[in-house]
């Protein structure tokens, strides 16, 4: 198991990742709503669990990332199914789920 200060940089690592999302959605002009969504919910969630890693408490932050973890499931199945998606809305999508399973995994 990470130590706190790690677990704090791997998710300010998810963060980052999230908000490089959350731009490439914004310039995504053909973007479906369902894949919109999934990014906004995760920008919202990602800023609401910055508030759990403050006093540390591990289960609400494995349980904020199996949240996230699914935000960012959903997401990649959408990518999947629509063909038409730029290479880097795939690829910070793809970013975003490899953190969130990292961290996932880091924190069992």
């Amino acid at each position: 198991m990470l130590q706190e200060y790690e677990i704090r940089q791997r998710f300010n690592r998810v963060g980052r990742a999230i908000g490089e999302a959350a731009q490439a959605c914004s310039a995504e002009r053909n973007l479906p709503g369902e894949l919109r969504d999934c990014i906004h919910k995760l920008d919202r969630q990602a800023d609401a669990a910055q508030q759990v890693v403050a006093p540390y408490d591990v289960t609400r932050l494995r349980k904020m990332v199996d949240e996230l973890d699914v935000l960012g499931e959903r997401a990649q199945r959408v990518c999947r199914n629509m063909p038409a998606l730029t290479a880097q809305m795939r690829s910070a999508v793809q970013h975003v789920h490899d953190e969130l399973a990292e961290l996932k995994h880091d924190l069992r």
